[in-house]
């Protein structure tokens, strides 16, 4: 075993933070409690701020992602990009002004993904879909379905322009006749089986998988 693991940041929101899995911390924590019986395993850094979109990960990325080398002018090697469900709620009404435009948020993720991969390899999720019925989310703010599907899309763009691995969430979620099983009652945030959910999904992902010498 090398005496030097590698270290993979997972940065974004209230989902990798974990909220709504009060068994398994989040799907986050899973992978990290799951590679750590595992030899050799990336070490992982869980670094999820609930109501975050583009822009605030995008200021705080940076200063997160340099102190958590660990030893001396090293840097960890990965980060797993999980963003952009805030950004797509409309504000005060269901056709409001959202978050951050389409066009808006496809131009700064591309600025981000593209900063990033010049320095360290990035890997980066879709959005999970969201209950409708449940809407207004903190009575100011209306999340749809529609909007996530069109802002991974954006997200898909990116990383095929970029080169860059991406894992499809919303398409493969929003498919499955018991979605809304997987959401809290807020509506926006996963429970228990959503975390679970997607916790299998990431876990038995190729790209990440490779990166990370799991067979």
């Amino acid at each position: 075993m090398n005496k030097y693991q590698k270290k993979l940041i997972i940065i974004g929101d209230s989902g990798v933070y974990g909220w709504g899995d009060l068994e398994g911390g989040g799907w986050s924590e899973r992978l990290r409690q799951n590679w750590l019986n595992l030899e050799g395993a990336p070490i992982i850094y869980s670094l999820g701020v609930r109501g975050d979109g583009l822009e605030k990960v995008a200021i705080r990325y940076k200063n997160e992602w340099a102190t958590r080398g660990e030893l001396r002018r090293k840097v960890p090697e990965g980060i797993l990009l999980s963003i952009g469900l805030n950004d797509t709620a409309r504000i005060g009404r269901k056709d409001g002004r959202p978050q951050l435009s389409e066009d808006a948020f496809k131009f700064g993720l591309k600025q981000l993904v593209n900063e990033i991969k010049n320095e360290v390899h990035i890997m980066v999720l879709g959005l999970t879909p969201v209950n409708e019925d449940s809407m207004p989310f903190a009575e100011c703010l209306w999340y749809s379905n529609q909007a996530c599907s069109k802002y991974e899309n954006k997200i898909e763009e990116t990383c095929l322009e970029l080169n860059v691995p991406f894992l499809s969430i919303h398409e493969k979620m929003i498919n499955l006749l018991s979605f809304k099983e997987l959401l809290s009652s807020d509506g926006i945030h996963l429970n228990t089986k959503g975390h679970k959910w997607i916790y299998e999904q990431i876990s038995e992902w190729p790209a990440l998988k490779n990166w990370a010498n799991l067979k």
